[in-house]
């Protein structure tokens, strides 16, 4: 059994971003049966959910000419649009069947203000509103992360970063994560992560 002082975030392993989903992410269902192992070994488990209403300001169907993955300006810089997905009580919002989803002792729903999108466990894509799980885990005594989830480049790099940023030693487990890699988005997350701090394990 992992110490208590470690925590697992388990991010965004939702129907939407597994394969048939809304934005499927490559073998995002194969990383499940190592999760699972895993939430079985740590005492501090955490599970992040994308939670969007409908209408989103991150979707491309909100902006009059504008294809998936495109981009516009937001008031907090560039941002990614994306094809609708995890849609509040969607299926495609819900975890996926096999993810032991129950052994988590806390959910954190992201995502869920409609005109700001939110990549990150802790902070919306303002990187000023917070989520509240930084205070959670301060006040569960853990000074460890271990990040595994959905997807590399995106929500779990981001969230990564922000956990290295507040001060906590952060480690990816990348067999345990799969990318979406737009455009050589994951060797950037990489190396936006290793120069945050991060630990990538292999």
């Amino acid at each position: 059994m992992r110490d208590a002082t470690e925590a697992l975030i388990v991010i965004d392993v939702q129907n939407d971003f597994c394969p048939g989903g809304a934005l499927a992410v490559n073998e995002g269902d194969k990383i499940i049966p190592v999760i699972n192992a895993m939430l079985a070994v740590f005492q501090v488990k955490v599970l992040t959910q994308d939670w969007h209403p409908a209408g989103h300001s991150s979707f491309a169907s909100s902006h009059k000419g504008k294809a998936p993955f495109d981009t516009t300006q937001m008031p907090y810089g560039t941002q990614i649009l994306w094809p609708d997905h995890c849609i509040q009580g969607s299926i495609g919002a819900a975890f996926h069947e096999h993810l032991h989803r129950d052994r988590a002792d806390l959910i954190i729903r992201k995502g869920f203000r409609a005109q700001i999108d939110s990549y990150s466990a802790f902070f919306e894509n303002d990187q000023t509103t917070p989520t509240g799980l930084e205070g959670y885990l301060r006040t569960r005594g853990v000074s460890k992360l271990t990040l595994v989830g959905l997807a590399t480049d995106f929500c779990v790099a981001y969230s990564a970063i922000d956990g290295a940023k507040l001060g906590f030693d952060v480690t990816v487990l990348e067999t345990a994560c799969r990318a979406i890699d737009l455009d050589g988005s994951l060797d950037i997350a990489r190396a936006n992560m290793r120069a945050a701090g991060v630990t990538l394990e292999a």
